[in-house]
């Protein structure tokens, strides 16, 4: 997972983006990036760590233009170093350009050797590179039909912004995978803006416009904004927005696919008392994706709801930290139970997924450790079984406990006295209840039921950069 936004027509451009990043932190925390332009010249500085670690306001200050592009990374595709921190940023024959992926392209091992083959240099270890290339080669009609001309030739999840000799272009793949919108600075400026999430709108005082659609191309230059198609909604089927977005991954402020994220994750929380309640004295979220659930899973079932576990706002995500031996630290870090709250009390521990399950198994731990007697772990959605290829770090199905073992064995790992996870079909049915527009839902679901909506496996196998992603178990199961 990763963010992105891009701004066009403000003064300062730059420093707008980095408020922006800040609101986008939580979808990526190896590096962080910014690319600026005035016109065909193009400014950029990228560096690995937090948004206020690798952007300073030396940086800032050098980054001068009307427009620019910013980019937080946590790797799914390539490894976690500065060579492939983003915007990419390239001369070529036609100028200036530089790119922000958010996603991963299914079919990147097969381009990227093509264009290898043809002379191609990659300075990276990304699938994102893939896109500079494509795009740096298409330069015989006007710059939409370039960029969807490029577009038409990658497959897999992207929502990207561009810059192009200052002028800023947005573009989101047919199914959806990844959020993107479209917003707009005070009418003083009038800018235009582009966002993975709308909370990072409300930051620097963007009016939200739209979700832009998928395989919709926005140009915004100096004549305002034209769009056009790469593939229409009906030709790629349905959407498939990632409805992990809505159990972990947006910022719960957000409003995604028309609905509160909020909402739609106390509906999660509530659906799940209907299916798995549990006799207890309180119900204790696992900080911090895991509170609205508990907020909806304790009003169900008429129980207390207790802030029994204090997060340390000065450590990240621990499921976005690049290597294992940082989650497992950063549990430690991260969270300290209320033992006056815990002590003594049948608990209901409230998180919105588990991954490896080690993460759970150390706060199971800790909570009985405060006192707790009894613990009994609720999961507000389905067990993850599958690996994702479309932006989401969980490749290798060998990490995912529900992979491959029982409900009861899982219970076991986690010394919890019980376990329980939502349905598909009831997560399915609580995030489409939220009020939304007309539009009937259709969500990814790939790491819950292992059905992909685009080929990945020998795809993947192929590309270089993830040569562990997929094992031989995997070869014979994914579809």
């Amino acid at each position: 997972m990763c963010g992105v936004i891009g701004i066009r027509g403000a003064h300062e451009a730059a420093k707008i983006a980095y408020l922006g990043l800040h609101a986008l932190q939580h979808r990526g925390q190896e590096s962080a990036g910014i690319v600026a332009a005035q016109g065909s010249e193009h400014v950029a500085h990228c560096a690995m760590g937090l948004v206020q670690e690798a952007i300073t306001d030396d940086h800032l200050t050098a980054l001068a233009g009307t427009a620019a592009i910013g980019h937080v990374r946590y790797s799914t595709a390539g490894e976690s170093m500065l060579r492939n921190a983003q915007p990419f940023s390239v001369r070529f024959h036609g100028g200036a350009l530089a790119v922000a992926h958010n996603g991963n392209l299914t079919n990147a091992a097969q381009l990227r050797e093509e264009l290898e083959g043809q002379g191609a240099i990659f300075q990276s270890t990304t699938d994102s590179e893939v896109l500079v290339h494509l795009l740096a080669r298409e330069s015989e009609g006007d710059l939409a039909t370039n960029v969807v001309r490029a577009l038409t030739r990658v497959e897999g999840a992207y929502s990207i912004v561009i810059l192009v000799n200052g002028v800023l272009i947005a573009a989101r793949d047919p199914l959806g995978f990844r959020p993107l919108s479209l917003g707009r600075l005070p009418e003083k400026s009038g800018a235009y803006v582009v966002a993975s999430e709308p909370v990072a709108f409300d930051l620097i005082g963007a009016e939200a416009i739209r979700e832009i659609e998928p395989g919709e191309v926005l140009v915004i230059d100096e004549h305002g904004l034209t769009r056009a198609h790469v593939v229409t909604p009906s030709a790629a089927k349905q959407t498939r927005a990632c409805i992990f977005e809505h159990v972990y991954f947006a910022r719960p402020d957000s409003r995604l696919d028309g609905r509160s994220v909020y909402l739609a994750r106390k509906a999660l929380g509530a659906a799940l008392a209907r299916e798995a309640p549990v006799d207890a004295d309180i119900v204790v979220p696992i900080p911090d994706s895991g509170a609205a659930c508990a907020v909806g899973y304790a009003q169900a079932l008429g129980l207390p709801l207790e802030l029994g576990l204090v997060r340390s706002h000065h450590v990240g995500r621990t499921f976005t930290e690049p290597e294992q031996a940082i989650r497992h630290f950063g549990v430690l870090l991260k969270l300290n139970p209320v033992r006056d709250i815990l002590a003594g009390r049948r608990v209901v521990l409230l998180d919105d997924s588990i991954v490896r399950g080690t993460t759970s198994r150390k706060i199971v731990k800790m909570v009985r450790d405060a006192g707790a007697r009894e613990v009994h772990l609720r999961i507000a959605s389905a067990p993850v079984r599958w690996p994702c290829f479309y932006g989401i770090d969980t490749p290798n199905r060998s990490e995912l406990i529900a992979a491959h073992h029982s409900i009861e064995e899982i219970a076991h790992f986690t010394k919890a006295d019980s376990i329980a996870y939502l349905s598909g079909s009831a997560m399915h049915a609580a995030v489409a209840s939220v009020a939304a527009a007309q539009t009937k839902p259709s969500f990814c679901d790939a790491c819950f039921s292992g059905n992909y909506p685009v080929p990945v496996c020998e795809n993947l196998r192929r590309l270089p950069v993830m040569n562990e992603v997929v094992s031989g178990d995997d070869d014979r199961t994914l579809n």
